[in-house]
């Protein structure tokens, strides 16, 4: 019998992130700095709403754009943190995480053969899903000379007459980057010259350490140009809620809107629920949450440095991404290697993008204890290969 899958799914790359935790699912004493997802769980009074929600019945579907008073709070809530404006009723939609989110932008503006400039190392999914949406992803690296921030001379180099949008995701996964603001005005640039759409994914706007994170949207002229996708996932510890949104000007929202209403009719009802408290109560959660990693993310990065695998100091997210060089391994042998005999896990660089290859992302979404536990068995490693 003949092959029914088609070839784009076969000739679509598998996540590298995937292989390392099969494996450790397959061995006991694991530690585990390699899942991107808090390890708080979601807050008592957030998680409350979405069972009283469920509890009292609410357990249809909701309007395909998710319920009014959900998106009012998402409208009041970025008004409250960047000062934008956006109408709920027409340029909010409430979606799946920010995946389904990212795809929805994707497929709303890509034709077939049209280029996006996938700014790397990014999230696995980013390319994909430019591919998945029937676009060519156009790899712009980055690099640690420049604290892994995207210039625009280095976007301006990659532009085609193809060129429809930019991807960013900054905080970045997975180098925990905090993009400047004089940076993203190199984007804003570019993607104004050549009459380009910005996609950016914010989701972990709220965890920052020193920094500022700028919505994209917010800097001159590039409201009516930029998709911005964020969700509830990171900042409040709500992975399995499955909540995201995507903001954008009322035609890019609509045409989202149409693809959504075919793929998912709604995003969860009670997800839904305990969402709109966390937006308009969760504020003390998050910064506690946020305090608690930067703690871990100083830990991680100085237990890092001691040890001869030198990192640069992120400023968001929860990721630390080191370099391997001391050991004279490609990132894919050190974490292999890393796994099998210290039965610690972390992912290779080159799985977020070749010009990840040499580092290796290590989550500090994770206790202290258990923190403590895989740089003291990370030393002993690098006593025999550091």
């Amino acid at each position: 019998m003949r092959s029914f899958v088609s070839e784009s799914v076969q000739n679509l790359k598998p996540s590298g992130i995937r292989r390392y935790f099969d494996i450790a699912a397959t061995m006991d004493d694991v530690v585990t700095l390699g899942i991107g997802e808090p390890n708080f769980v979601t807050p008592e009074r957030i998680m409350q709403k979405g069972i009283e929600s469920t509890l009292a019945g609410n357990t249809s579907y909701t309007s395909n754009s998710g319920t009014l008073e959900l998106r009012r709070a998402i409208s009041d809530y970025v008004k409250r943190l960047y000062g934008m404006v956006y109408d709920p009723e027409r340029e909010i939609l409430v979606t799946v995480g920010v995946s389904e989110a990212l795809w929805l932008a994707l497929k709303a503006i890509l034709n077939p053969g049209d280029e996006v400039l996938v700014v790397q190392p990014c999230f696995v999914a980013n390319a994909a899903a430019v591919e998945m949406a029937g676009g060519v992803p156009v790899i712009v690296d980055t690099s640690v000379d420049t604290g892994f921030q995207v210039t625009g001379a280095a976007l301006e180099a990659a532009v085609t007459p193809r060129t429809k949008a930019i991807l960013i995701n900054y905080p970045n996964n997975p180098t925990g980057v905090v993009l400047s603001r004089d940076y993203m005005l190199g984007i804003a640039a570019v993607a104004e010259k050549h009459d380009l759409l910005v996609l950016s994914d914010e989701i972990y706007e709220r965890l920052v350490y020193g920094a500022e994170h700028v919505n994209f949207a917010s800097l001159p002229n590039m409201r009516e140009r930029t998709i911005i996708m964020s969700g509830m996932s990171k900042s409040f510890a709500m992975t399995g809620w499955r909540i995201g949104y995507v903001m954008a000007p009322n035609e890019l929202l609509e045409a989202m809107r149409k693809l959504h209403q075919y793929l998912i009719m709604s995003a969860p009802t009670m997800g839904q629920a305990a969402a709109l408290e966390a937006l308009y109560n969760g504020d003390e959660v998050v910064e506690y949450m946020r305090q608690q990693y930067d703690s871990r993310r100083r830990l991680i990065v100085d237990g890092f440095n001691q040890l001869g695998l030198t990192c640069f100091e992120p400023r968001g997210a929860f990721y630390a991404f080191p370099s391997v060089a001391a050991t004279g391994m490609s990132d894919e042998e050190f974490c292999e290697r890393l796994l099998m005999e210290a039965r610690v896990v972390m992912v290779p660089g080159s799985a977020f993008g070749r010009s990840g290859s040499g580092f290796a992302r290590a989550s500090y979404a994770n206790s202290t204890e258990n923190i403590l536990l895989a740089l003291e068995r990370i030393a002993k490693f690098m006593q025999t290969y550091g």
